[in-house]
């Protein structure tokens, strides 16, 4: 008995050892509905988009899915409005005080960030080395919240400290 709840201790310190990544919120596309005062900006999809995830311009002008691990796509212009395919016109919610993201948002947690995944949007605790860090949103309740994406001030690549 004594053995075992020495290797109990000893998982427990283990698992305490990891770092805490949640998953992505998990957007449904048909529930992503902007607010009535959201600002938008048009442009044309350089790539197959859905409703909800997060975009950026590419070097040809084009909106692709943003990726919070690659220099050249992490400044997030805003979030897709609806889905399109390379070529089509994209509707592009760069700012919103009242969005339904069609995700179960965290009141723990309300922060979110441009994922590694790209187009996702991930809660803060995802951050991590190699990443630059973006501001998406702030959940005012499980099902809204406020949209103004925001590199932080200075932004580079996390590192480990």
């Amino acid at each position: 008995m004594k053995n075992l709840l020495r290797s109990l201790v000893l998982l427990a310190a283990a698992f305490a050892a990891l770092p805490l990544v949640a998953a992505d919120l998990s957007v449904t596309p048909a529930s992503f509905v902007p607010g009535a005062r959201a600002k938008y900006v048009h442009g044309t999809a350089g790539a197959t988009i859905t409703a909800g995830q997060a975009v950026t311009l590419n070097a040809a002008g084009k909106y692709v899915l943003a990726d919070a691990d690659d220099a050249a796509l992490y400044e997030v212009e805003g979030i897709a409005a609806h889905g399109a395919s390379s070529g089509q016109p994209l509707a592009i919610v760069v700012e919103d005080d009242d969005l339904t993201l069609g995700a179960t948002l965290s009141m723990v947690a309300p922060v979110y960030v441009l994922s590694s995944t790209a187009g996702g949007i991930a809660p803060t605790a995802d951050i991590s080395v190699g990443e630059y860090p973006v501001v998406l949103l702030i959940a005012k309740s499980t099902t809204k919240c406020i949209l103004k994406p925001r590199a932080i001030q200075g932004t580079a690549a996390a590192t480990g400290s």
